[in-house]
């Protein structure tokens, strides 16, 4: 006997603002990273909270901080499920990030 499952699934992208000190920092990137960037932005748009690609954790003691792994940068943001919107406030190397 076969059972048919339907599930509705409300996809919604997420909109990514970014903080001015981050579009200063990303100003001063090579091509190459923003490139690894920017991948990871579109992945980040789909599924902030998890992703089978990108190194996602959540920071203890926020409520709805993250941190993003790329290679030794470090992507803090802030996800506002609410409006659908992912705000990145801080981009560094790993070693300035949590300072």
């Amino acid at each position: 006997m076969e059972y048919l499952c339907e599930k509705a699934w409300n996809i919604v992208d997420f909109r990514i603002k970014i903080s001015p000190k981050v579009i200063k920092f990303l100003d001063k990137q090579s091509k190459k990273t923003i490139t690894r960037l920017d991948t990871a932005f579109s992945e980040l748009q789909k599924n902030p909270y998890y992703s089978e690609t990108l190194d996602i954790k959540k920071l203890a003691g926020c409520k709805s901080d993250y941190r993003l792994r790329i290679g030794q940068l470090r992507i803090l943001y802030t996800i506002f499920k609410e409006d659908n919107i992912l705000y990145v406030y801080k981009i560094a190397k790993r070693g300035d990030v949590y300072r």
